[in-house]
């Protein structure tokens, strides 16, 4: 039996076992993909403190080896089921294994709708985005598109706006479903147009980079062409929650209910990063909830519950 068993190795999953670890308890983290989570998508993190620059690829190989280091356990496993057995967790597995520890911490992230189109997955980082705050500064003085309609695509938009020539919201629906007062104020802007009612039918692709965009008109079924050098992708996130609703609550979009304190209700249960509903979705806060979720189950855990 481990102490805590730590369901996701992204940033959140990650500082949870350091944090752990740190306080003599056995961990063992369970990842189905790879260590890093989205972080590993960025090629360049320049807002994590300590860092002038690094890739987001070498900063999850950092965290790893440190965590293993501390001692904790790591296996590449897909979880299917938590049970709460009182004083005893079970993590089951795809693969058909069985955890059991005395408290679990949920940190499975949120990964970004996708628009399914060719060449897109070869794409992300290197011409297709997620994060303005992350990646907009790389596209200065360059033109890019984004992609959506809500209130994430605005203000998406409108950083980006602020270092981009040209940003070029595209929405498929006739109407923009985010703030009409966030919509008003961003197409103020001159560097920024919208095409509403549009679909992105190809991305156009040179020599292995984004060079720009066909677009259909969904009312007359016109095309035409979009020059760009970025896209940034904001049509939402799916979290990654589904097989958790047993012992967790979620929300109506399938976040797990949990505050800053990173608490879910369930003695002995925690909910960390992306996964879990909340405001600002940053390398950073998931940092930060990896910590806090620790901390809560280390005292859980010593108060003998």
């Amino acid at each position: 039996m481990h102490d805590i068993v730590i369901i996701g190795g992204g940033p959140a999953g990650m500082t949870a076992a350091l944090y752990a670890l740190r306080n003599n308890n056995s961990v063992l983290v369970l990842e189905k993909n790879g260590f890093g989570g989205q972080i590993t998508y960025s090629p360049r993190v320049e807002n994590f403190p300590g860092f002038l620059s690094i890739s987001g690829s070498e900063l999850a190989d950092k965290m790893l080896e440190q965590i293993i280091a501390q001692g904790a356990d790591v296996e590449i496993e897909t979880v299917n089921e938590v049970r709460d057995e009182g004083k005893v967790k079970r993590v089951l597995t795809e693969e058909g294994s069985e955890y059991e520890a005395k408290a679990v911490v949920i940190a499975s992230g949120a990964r970004h709708r996708m628009l399914g189109l060719e060449g897109e997955n070869s794409l992300v980082g290197s011409g297709i985005s997620f994060c303005a705050v992350c990646d907009g500064d790389f596209y200065r003085d360059q033109t890019v598109a984004v992609a959506g309609g809500g209130n994430s695509a605005l203000q998406e938009a409108a950083l980006l706006s602020e270092v981009c020539s040209e940003v070029i919201l595209i929405q498929d629906l006739d109407h923009f479903t985010g703030e009409e007062k966030l919509c008003t104020a961003l197409l103020e802007r001159p560097n920024v147009r919208a095409l509403s009612g549009t679909v992105i039918e190809q991305l156009l692709i040179e020599d292995g980079a984004l060079k720009g965009l066909k677009v259909r008109k969904q009312a007359t079924g016109e095309t035409g062409e979009i020059t760009c050098d970025g896209l940034f992708v904001a049509i939402g996130l799916i979290p990654e929650n589904e097989v958790f609703k047993n012992i967790v609550t979620l929300d109506g979009q399938g976040y797990i209910l949990s505050g800053e304190d990173c608490l879910t209700g369930h003695g002995g249960i925690y909910a960390a990063g992306d996964c879990r509903d909340k405001s600002v979705r940053q390398l950073t806060t998931a940092c930060a909830d990896g910590a806090v979720a620790a901390l809560a189950a280390c005292k859980y855990i010593s108060s003998g519950l």
